[in-house]
This record gives structure tokens, C-alpha cells and sequence, in this order.
């Protein structure tokens, strides 16, 4: 019982997993806003560019009709009169596809922003699986979109019907107005209906956006293991981590010990703590601290310092101040200055006297 509460989906997906997912063009998406947005771009193309559309479109009429009565019918007559209507009715059709495509990219890049996904494309045998088609027909997300869709016909089914019967007073008149009186009505109608089945669809793509992003936080859910595993791939087994750092550190006192044989002065507690002092008056403003221990590594320090001729000079207050406030490859600060400099002129004193001598 405990095995298998274990392996339950009940850990938020980490940033990993949904970084994954992405990449295989896995992400929330609702189709719902992208039809919206396609109707509405198509919604205010009519609005602005309806009166150009018919007028190219009578602009069109007249002219093949007007020339229908000059045109000797042939083959090469009737291809280039195909031809003509096909560009014609393109040059029309072209800006209200330009914003049909601009609406659809548009709803995607707002929810998912830019992606491209080579994963998403590549075929997979297992969708065409006639079983697992079978259990995807009759699963629960099958059933939400089938629930969704029958809503979705019967609201705007609804408002059609209820556009359509606030109008019924209005059609009597019409058999006096001229066609185009008629057509401009029926238009205004259309648009009203649209107009209002858009506020209604917004509302469901929103309602069906929360759906999708929840279903596919679930999808995304992760076992206790697979936290657990995720973590040490990317954090590191601990052991592992624990000998890089081993490794580090003994790396570092490696070079560390390597300037103590540069140093000018080795100043000791006189056991316990030591501490490497280099100074070159060409190029350091002050002293720099090489190389500092404690017990063993002090120790290690002194017998090095000690077969490269560096001086070893004791002094408690000043080894001890040097070890606790300044790392190694530190600059000393000030207040340190003039007791490290009485150290250096000892220093020097003694190889100017072993030179003398």
C-alpha cells in the first residue's frame, strides 16, 4: 500500500520536466482562443473592409459581364478568362487570409510564446495504434471535449436564436426596401449575431484555457522518485559532490603551497598557526597573504618554508589577526601595515647581514 502511494503523481512538475516538455511541444495550449481570435480578426476585417470587398467584387461582375458579349469562346479565350477570375478573386481574398493568419499566430504566441519543436513533428507510430486510439476515444479528456462542444453549439445555438427573434418585427418592412436595403440589413444582422456569439465564445476559450493548463499541470505531475532522481541529475550524487569538493580543496592547497617557497616571511603562532607573507615593491601596493594553516597545514607550511630558506618569525598577536581576517591571495588591510612592515625590515636586516657575512 505504501509502494504504491509512493509512485502517485503528487509533486508539482519541476522546471525541468516542463522545460522537456516544451521542447517536445508539450505545452497548455486551448484551440478555443485560437478560433476566437481567428473570428474576431475576420469580425474586424468585415467591419472595416466589407464596403471595399463589394465593391471590388461588383467592380469584377461588371466587367466580366460587360465583356461577355464581345468575347469569342475558345480555349485559349476561356483559360485566360479562369485565370483572370482566379487572380482577381485572390487579390480579394488575400488581405482578409493575411489576417486570418496573423490572428491565428498571434492567439499562439500569446499563450505559448515562440516555439519550434522538431519533436512535435516527427511521426510516432503509437497514435496510430488502434488500441490506444480506442482508449483515447472513450477517456476522460475525450469526454470533456465532447461535454465542451455540445455547451459550445447549444450557448451559441442560444443566442443565434435569441439575435434572430428580437429582429422577426423588422423582416415584414423589408418587402419594401431595394436589395440592397435588404442585404445591408441581413448584414447588420450577421454581424450582430457574431458579435455577440464572439463575447460568448471569449468567455468559453478563457474557461477552456484554466481546463487545459490544469490538465496539463496534471499530466506533468511527478512521483516522489522521480524527484528524487531528477535531483541527483542535476544536483549530483552526494558522494560524488563531496570528492569534487575533496578534490577542490586539495587542488587549491596544492597551488597554495607551491608560493610558500616565494614567500618573503613566514610568520608562526609559534605551533599552531602560520602564515605566508609576499611583498614585491614593483608591483604591490602591500603585502599579500600566499599561503595560511592551522596544525597540520601550518605545520606543512613551516617545513616547506624551512628547506626553501624563507625566515620563519614568530609573533602570536599578529598570526593569529592574519589568519582570522585576511584569505589567502588577500591584500593585508591597514590597520595591519605598520606591524607587518617591522616584520619585512627584520626580514631584510637578516638576508642584508647573511649577504655581509
Amino acid at each position: 500500500m505504501a509502494e504504491n502511494q509512493e509512485q502517485e503523481r503528487t509533486e508539482q512538475a519541476s522546471p525541468r520536466r516542463k522545460e522537456e516538455a516544451r521542447k517536445k511541444g508539450q505545452v497548455a495550449k486551448s484551440q478555443e482562443i485560437a478560433s476566437v481570435a481567428v473570428l474576431l480578426g475576420c469580425l474586424t476585417y468585415f467591419y472595416f473592409g466589407a464596403a471595399g470587398l463589394v465593391r471590388q467584387i461588383m467592380e469584377m461582375m461588371r466587367r466580366h459581364l460587360r465583356d461577355a458579349g464581345t468575347t469569342v469562346i475558345s480555349n485559349d479565350t476561356v483559360q485566360g478568362f479562369v485565370f483572370g477570375v482566379v487572380y482577381d478573386c485572390f487579390i480579394m481574398v488575400f488581405p482578409l487570409l493575411m489576417t486570418v493568419v496573423a490572428a491565428a499566430i498571434a492567439a499562439n504566441v500569446i499563450q505559448v510564446g515562440f516555439m519550434f519543436s522538431t519533436e512535435a513533428l516527427t511521426p510516432t507510430f503509437s497514435k496510430i495504434d488502434p488500441i490506444k486510439g480506442f482508449r483515447r476515444l472513450f477517456s476522460l479528456k475525450s469526454l470533456a471535449e465532447l461535454t465542451k462542444n455540445i455547451l459550445k453549439l447549444i450557448i451559441v445555438g442560444y443566442v443565434a436564436y435569441y439575435t434572430v427573434s428580437t429582429e422577426v418585427d423588422n423582416l415584414i418592412p423589408l418587402m419594401h426596401q431595394s436589395v440592397w436595403g435588404i442585404t445591408t440589413y441581413f448584414g447588420e444582422v450577421s454581424f450582430k449575431i457574431i458579435l455577440r456569439t464572439c463575447w460568448v465564445l471569449i468567455i468559453l476559450a478563457a474557461l477552456d484555457y484554466m481546463y487545459q493548463r490544469w490538465e496539463f499541470e496534471r499530466g506533468l505531475r511527478m512521483t516522489k522518485q522521480e524527484v528524487k532522481d531528477e535531483f541527483k541529475q542535476t544536483e549530483g550524487e552526494p558522494l560524488v559532490k563531496a570528492r569534487i569538493r575533496r578534490l577542490q580543496r586539495e587542488a587549491a592547497r596544492r597551488r597554495m603551497m607551491a608560493k610558500v617557497p616565494k614567500a618573503d616571511v613566514v610568520i608562526t603562532n609559534p605551533e599552531h598557526l602560520a602564515v605566508a607573507l609576499l611583498y614585491e615593491q614593483s608591483g604591490m601596493a602591500a603585502p599579500v597573504v600566499v599561503a595560511k594553516g592551522a596544525g597540520y597545514m601550518a605545520e606543512r607550511i613551516r617545513e616547506i618554508a624551512r628547506k626553501s630558506g624563507v625566515p620563519l618569525v614568530e609573533n602570536k598577536p599578529l598570526a593569529r589577526i592574519l589568519y582570522r581576517t585576511v584569505d589567502v591571495d588577500q591584500v593585508i588591510p591597514e590597520n595591519l601595515y605598520r606591524a607587518v612592515a617591522e616584520v619585512l625590515a627584520y626580514v631584510y636586516g637578516l638576508k642584508k647581514r647573511k649577504a655581509a657575512v
